[in-house]
């Protein structure tokens, strides 16, 4: 884990490097300073020198301090900076893998474990970077420099520091791996609890439905209650390592002054010498103490850092191409499907087997087939969400994973079932489909899709806030958004996921209109659930198991009563309690 850990700090480690020079150089300050100091003492209580004779001495101390705290600064200004950029490019990374690892991956996830990874994961990484990383060389080097400059002023307090020096280091390292586990635990609790609260938020309708709130502040509170205690565990743990490591610190302190005053009175060694090695043994053991103190953020630095590796090391589904074709393809498009396979990963079954089919250019097709036959994992294809396992997927003879997927996404356009919007104006989400558009554009788009007349009755018109999720718009509204986006996009591929099926009959119409609009001179791809969308297509594809079964026009099929098209059109129709006019006839 450090190893890895230190590789991502490679753009750094100038600054760290800067960090760790300004610390030994502050260590030679404090040595001149403690070595005027002494010779100032001994001048002044013993020699009995006045003001003037040590004038001089006074002003270099002086200077020296201020050096000392200069280094002292720019020591903290330079790990500090480094932390602060290895947190933000990590983070960045870490988001833009997120982002081409894609939806499947954070389907399989809890989003507000990912969140607490981005946020709270970053920040020990941070510390872990600024505070452990260079007292770490600190530890190692700076009493080594210190048991060399000390050596020639007193050999046994030296013997005397490298037998009781390595203690501390042992003793931290033995406390420290008892609560490594804890700490993993405590990181574990943490992100189930941003988990938690992030669900228990986006549901908050549900469990006020079904008067589940008290409930689910019980959980909370459990998980809060555990979160303390897992953290008031490892915090035990720093505080008992922390005060042996002062206890031991200090008894070896004494340990070598008592040796040195009985020496001084034995005449053994000169007074500015006893007094200056005395002065210096504090600095030698504060290292190896400030080492203990961030030992245990080096720890959450490096469980952080773990699950940040993990998420990273993910591979993304979809495999880019090394170069991008040309000529792309050129509207209009079709799309042929040759013998696709796609299988999810962990999955001994395939979800789609053999599939072919064409999509004309500006044809409109129906893909009709019961929960779990393969119409998500189609649309997912065609979306380059997942990578097929056999097969290929041609545009306009083009195959498919020749083209980076972002590239792709630009000729699609999705229209689905439940729309996300995000947090901000109407015109900043319309915005999303084309972020270059001008406001004549967006209003223009908006008109198509029947959603001006009542953006217009909104309190600031394009500009209101639709809330998280847009909450404060209706099913309506939402979808009439999300077709104004595909008309806004202006792309060759349209697919669509019934977007009408939850919908009360006015705005259903309004909505029906506007796709008929969006439909025009594109290659149109609609997942049906009701009769009357897939009778306005010029084909339907019925799925079954992964496995297409049948292809042709909706008509044709409605009049083989032993065709699948017509059993599963019949048994929807008649869960829905009516088989309207001509179908009814047909079937």
């Amino acid at each position: 884990m450090e190893k890895q850990i230190l590789r991502e700090c490679r753009a750094v480690r100038w600054p760290l490097a800067l960090s760790v020079l300004a610390g030994l150089l502050a260590l030679l300050a404090t040595v001149g300073q403690m070595a005027l100091l002494s010779w100032i003492v001994a001048q002044v209580f013993l020699g009995r020198a006045g003001l003037r004779q040590v004038a001089a001495a006074l002003v270099a101390l002086l200077v020296t301090i201020c050096l000392r705290a200069g280094l002292v600064w720019l020591r903290e200004f330079w790990a500090r900076r480094a932390g602060s950029r290895v947190k933000s490019e990590m983070r960045q990374r870490l988001f833009a893998h997120l982002l081409r690892l894609g939806p499947l991956f954070v389907r399989d996830e809890r989003s507000g474990e990912l969140v607490a990874t981005l946020n709270e994961g970053c920040e020990r990484l941070e510390t872990y970077v600024a505070r452990y990383l260079p007292q770490t060389v600190w530890s190692l080097v700076i009493p080594l420099l210190l048991l060399a400059i000390m050596w020639p002023l007193d050999h046994l307090s030296v013997l005397l520091l490298l037998i009781t020096g390595p203690v501390i280091p042992i003793l931290m390292i033995a406390v420290g791996s008892y609560s490594q586990k804890h700490i993993q635990r405590q990181w574990t609790t943490l992100a189930r609890l941003s988990a938690h609260f992030l669900d228990t938020i986006q549901g908050l309708v549900t469990l006020h439905l079904f008067g589940r709130s008290g409930a689910q502040e019980a959980r909370v509170a459990r998980l809060s209650e555990e979160y303390r205690r897992r953290t008031l565990k490892v915090l035990r743990y720093a505080f008992l390592s922390g005060a042996v490591l002062e206890f031991m610190t200090m008894l070896a302190i004494g340990l070598i002054a008592v040796f040195l005053g009985v020496r001084l009175i034995n005449r053994e060694i000169p007074f500015v010498q006893a007094f200056l090695v005395l002065l210096l043994v504090p600095e030698f053991y504060r290292p190896l103490r400030e080492l203990g103190t961030h030992y245990h953020a080096g720890m959450e630095g490096r469980v952080a850092a773990k699950r940040i590796f993990e998420i990273l090391a993910t591979e993304p589904a979809v495999n880019e191409p090394a170069t991008t074709p040309s000529p792309l393809p050129v509207a209009p498009l079709t799309i042929t499907c040759e013998h696709v396979t796609c299988r999810y990963a962990g999955s001994e079954r395939p979800a789609l087997q053999n599939l072919t089919f064409t999509l004309p250019a500006g044809s409109c097709t129906a893909l009709v087939g019961r929960s779990g036959a393969g119409k998500s994992t189609l649309v997912n294809l065609l979306l380059r969400f997942i990578e097929i396992e056999s097969g290929a997927i041609l545009v306009n003879g083009l195959p498919l994973d020749r083209l980076p997927a972002d590239l792709w996404r630009e000729y699609v356009a999705l229209v689905p079932q439940r729309p996300y919007l995000f947090s901000g104006s109407i015109r900043d989400n319309l915005r999303l489909a084309r972020p270059e558009a001008s406001d004549d554009e967006i209003e223009s788009a908006a008109e198509l899709a029947g959603a001006a007349s009542f953006i217009r009755e909104l309190p600031r018109g394009y500009d209101t806030e639709v809330g998280e999720q847009g909450l404060r718009l209706s099913a309506g509204q939402l979808q009439r958004l999300a077709v104004a986006r595909a008309f806004l996009k202006q792309a060759p591929l349209l697919i669509l996921d019934e977007p009408t099926s939850s919908l009360d009959p006015e705005s259903e119409t309004l909505l029906r209109e506007a796709l008929t609009r969006l439909r025009r001179e594109r290659t149109v791809l609609v997942i049906a659930h009701r009769i009357n969308t897939v009778a306005a297509a010029d084909q339907v594809l019925v799925l079954d198991g992964g496995r297409l079964v049948e292809v042709g026009e909706p008509a044709a099929l409605l009049e083989q009563p032993t065709s699948a098209y017509a059993q599963l059109m019949t048994a929807r129709m008649r869960g829905a309690g009516a088989l309207p006019g001509k179908e009814a006839e047909a079937l």
